[in-house]
């Protein structure tokens, strides 16, 4: 009896102690677009949605909410609704504490109605100087989800939307703006061939995150509210059909410490699986677990590798080689040492890969090492995460300043209506000419007949074309 109240006592203390130690981020919006603001959306993951109609955080000279007649009952409602937007339109976010923020923008096109004579969606995005999206297009069927980590020193964040011209429109379904914990984002990586450490201040993007050997992880099973999807897709060498390769799954406590991975920084869900290189007899196996991930050229990116010892019987038995685009990355990575000599103790390595040591895909392989020893474990991976780095120009997507997004437009606009005008005048000096060459034709035996089933033009109509120009 007094086991199973000491039992009881323990499990009170471990739920207490998450309780108190859970994660509380001091700037915390999250914003369902083209619903009235007294309106609470409850998401598919247990989180409730403000509304953003008549919200002081709105500032839009011409926008339409929009409610999908016919929503897809497997979709979070946050889908469901959207606001649409004729006119660059702006979202202000006050900040109550400065530092990095998590920005999660959703998409999700249905059939959109009453919004006028224009015709596609194509916009760009920009957040307090940082070119988010530029001339995007949201799919039609599943939803997308734009993540980025900005580093915001101002009292106020502020996204804008802006349609590409005048037959474009730009739209959102929510956004989410959390401050993110003080160590998801350290002050300094180490570039993949470990030449130096690197002090940066950049904005990233997500483009892949990844439970290694393990199922899906959804946002209710995250702190931060994070989608973790299966590696399989990515995995080139290591499918089983070997039997050094492995998974491995477990079901103990992962052991979170001061100065080591977070659960902030990758979830239990991420760290209790892992895929394995293990030699099963005398002989260290001679080959890698490699993972390829495919990305756009022209960028740098931030490569995040999760490790966890899950899968040792004992301390100091496992060592193995890193590699990050066939650079030796880690070599004789000591999990023991680095966890403060505890089993199944999360750590994670970054990685910064520039973009003249790639040609549109990032390689991930880990492999025995000349300190592996036989009938262990010679490499690991639990999770990884890659972040595309945003350029010189503050920008994700494409060689533009955000100041220029909505001055480009108007050159656009410009340009559109010089060729326009240019256009009308052609029109009045052929009709000119035309009528010039009637008259002379009448008057000189050197010139012959015009037909005379010619089609005349009017000028009446072509001067009330060429005056309704706007200019």
């Amino acid at each position: 009896m007094s086991i199973q109240i000491t039992h009881l006592l323990l499990a009170f203390l471990a739920v207490a102690i998450a309780v108190v130690s859970a994660f509380s981020p001091a700037d915390h919006y999250l914003i369902d677009c083209g619903t009235a603001e007294s309106t609470t959306t409850v998401d598919l993951d247990h989180r409730s949605f403000t509304g953003d109609g008549s919200s002081t955080i709105l500032s839009s000279t011409k926008s339409v909410a929009l409610k999908n007649s016919n929503p897809d009952p497997n979709l979070s409602p946050i889908y469901h609704t959207a606001r649409v937007f004729m006119k660059p339109s702006d979202y202000k976010f006050k900040i109550k504490e400065k530092g990095t923020h998590l920005v999660r923008i959703h998409f999700r096109r249905f059939n959109f109605q009453n919004i006028g004579s224009v015709c596609h969606d194509q916009f760009h995005v920009s957040a307090n100087g940082y070119v988010l999206l530029h001339n995007f297009s949201a799919p039609k069927r599943n939803p997308k989800i734009k993540d980025f980590l900005i580093s915001i020193d101002d009292d106020e964040l502020l996204i804008r939307f802006i349609p590409v011209d005048k037959s474009s429109f730009a739209f959102v379904n929510a956004i989410e703006v959390i401050s993110a914990p003080k160590d998801l984002i350290p002050d300094e990586y180490v570039n993949s061939d470990q030449n130096d450490r690197i002090n940066m201040n950049h904005a990233f993007e997500t483009v892949y995150r990844i439970n290694v050997g393990g199922v899906k992880v959804t946002p209710f099973n995250d702190s931060l509210w994070r989608n973790w999807v299966p590696d399989d897709e990515f995995l080139k060498s290591g499918d089983g059909s070997t039997k050094s390769y492995g998974k491995v799954h477990f079901d103990g406590r992962i052991q979170y410490r001061s100065g080591g991975a977070s659960r902030e920084v990758g979830p239990d869900n991420v760290y209790n699986s892992a895929r394995i290189v293990s030699s099963l007899n005398d002989s260290i196996p001679k080959l890698n677990l490699t993972w390829v991930f495919p990305v756009k050229n022209g960028f740098s990116y931030l490569v995040r590798l999760h490790f966890c010892d899950i899968a040792s019987i004992s301390l100091g038995m496992i060592y193995f080689n890193v590699y990050v685009n066939g650079n030796l990355a880690y070599e004789n990575l000591d999990l023991s040492t680095l966890t403060n000599y505890m089993l199944a103790s999360p750590f994670y390595a970054d990685f910064v890969v520039e973009p003249e040591k790639f040609s549109g895909v990032i390689r991930v392989d880990i492999g025995p090492s000349s300190l592996s020893m036989p009938h262990s474990v010679d490499g690991i991976l639990n999770g990884l995460e890659i972040w595309k780095m945003d350029n010189s120009m503050r920008s994700f997507d494409g060689e533009v300043f955000a100041d220029q997004l909505e001055s480009k437009n108007r050159s656009n606009g410009q340009m559109g209506r010089l060729l326009s005008l240019t256009a009308a005048i052609c029109l009045l000096a052929i009709a000119f000419l035309v009528m010039r060459r009637k008259s002379e034709a009448k008057h000189s035996a050197g010139w012959s007949q015009l037909p005379v089933d010619m089609p005349e033009i009017d000028l009446k109509s072509i001067h009330q074309k060429s005056t309704g120009i706007d200019v």
